[in-house]
């Protein structure tokens, strides 16, 4: 065990030595950390039974924290001024994601309850930043463009989440043999946790204003009083019986558009100690839940994970921007870089728990393929496609130009 946690710390040491590095290179920290694991796993030297306990306390603390500072981080007048690209994919895109999804993998899951198929869609419909950190910190991308994916890959698995704890739960009725009325318990989670996360949220920040205002508080305290209120806004929908991953995004929208950028440690805990919560759930699913989904990789499965990328989140981007100012190259884009990361590993992590083992492990071993598939295709081609892009963006630019200068001259 101790030379295992030796030779975790030390890799992660000589990682975070040339992590800027490699930022610029197509290995992204999810692809290393995942194949970290899933070597680490061959090894044998760590105990599966003691890191089984710490992969789920790691899943949900770590899933709680970004769902509330992803969603506090939400920069509201920014979208009320370029609201058009994120909304459209946020409220038309996400949804479609999940029919398209659930009418494409319908064939290929014979025998499946029609509400599970629809939960593995819903679980692969939320995108992930940090597989896609090379797109959306690249200045060449237009800026309006990296917004655009950031707030949606912010906001989307907060969105995604209620879809997920519904067929989960009528998946769950469908499998119960003991009668447990599931859509009951699925529809109080649904609707108290949204109600204790804007409670938090109001308050906290009503709190920390007040303190901030009086002197009682300094930035160096305030990113401990963050964690906390995350974590507790968790515990306290829980215990009245609401979701607590919904409450702490909820929790956390209210939170920032409250304190509207106030609180720097909203912004800074996710570019700095956020990354090794991310490094360690990301190294703990190579360890633990790659080997046994990489032995239960079927052709279907396979053919399910290649059609949400190619086919499913591309068409419904496409679809969701129809009548906006985005330009082909600007839909093909955002189509493309949707990257499957840890919302859709952890969410199959926490649901499958509710579903007996003939539906969860095959949703979960989907899910844990389906992110280092997408880790391994969208870190070889971020930085082409980026600079496919840009180079599109420019020639547009230029064209515009050539149309508009000789009017103005024209009118002039």
């Amino acid at each position: 065990m101790a030379a295992g946690l030796l030779t975790i710390m030390m890799f992660t040491v000589m990682f975070a030595m040339v992590a800027n590095r490699l930022s610029k290179t197509i290995l992204t920290a999810p692809m290393i950390f995942i194949g970290f694991g899933f070597a680490m796993a061959q090894t044998g030297i760590l105990p599966e039974v003691a890191m089984e306990e710490t992969l789920h306390l790691v899943a949900e603390v770590t899933l709680i924290i970004l769902l509330f500072l992803d969603a506090a981080q939400t920069d509201f007048p920014a979208l009320r001024k370029r609201f058009v690209w994120p909304a459209r994919m946020l409220l038309i895109g996400l949804p479609l994601a999940v029919l398209i999804g659930t009418l494409a993998a319908w064939p290929l899951l014979p025998g499946w309850p029609i509400v599970a198929i629809a939960l593995v869609a819903a679980i692969l419909a939320p995108t992930d930043a940090a597989l896609g950190q090379t797109v959306v910190t690249n200045p060449i991308v237009p800026e309006r463009a990296r917004r655009a994916l950031t707030v949606e890959s912010g906001l989307n698995d907060g969105l995604a989440l209620p879809l997920i704890l519904l067929f989960a739960s009528l998946t769950a009725e469908v499998t119960d043999q003991q009668g447990t009325n599931w859509f009951l318990f699925g529809s109080q989670q649904l609707i108290l946790g949204p109600i204790c996360g804007a409670i938090g949220g109001i308050v906290s920040a009503r709190i920390l204003i007040w303190a901030k205002d009086n002197n009682h508080t300094a930035d160096i305290y305030e990113g401990v009083g963050a964690i906390a209120l995350a974590i507790a806004i968790y515990l306290g929908a829980t215990a009245v019986g609401g979701n607590g991953f919904i409450a702490a995004f909820v929790g956390g929208l209210f939170f920032g558009a409250f304190v509207k950028g106030r609180c720097k440690f909203v912004y800074e805990f996710t570019e700095s100690e956020g990354q090794g919560l991310t490094w360690a759930a990301f190294f703990l699913i190579g360890l633990l839940l790659l080997p046994e989904a990489l032995h239960h990789l079927t052709w279907q499965t396979f053919a399910i994970i290649l059609i949400s990328l190619f086919v499913v989140r591309p068409l419904a981007i496409w679809i969701s921007l129809i009548g906006t100012d985005a330009s082909t190259s600007t839909k093909l884009f955002f189509g493309w870089f949707g990257p499957r990361g840890l919302a859709t590993a952890l969410f199959a992590l926490i649901v499958v728990r509710e579903i007996n083992s003939e539906l969860g492990d095959p949703i979960l071993h989907l899910s844990v393929n389906a992110v280092w598939i997408s880790a391994l295709l969208h870190g070889i081609s971020a930085i082409p496609a980026s600079k496919y892009y840009a180079s599109k963006c420019a020639n547009n630019t230029a064209f515009q130009t050539q149309i508009t200068d000789p009017q103005k001259r024209k009118a002039n």
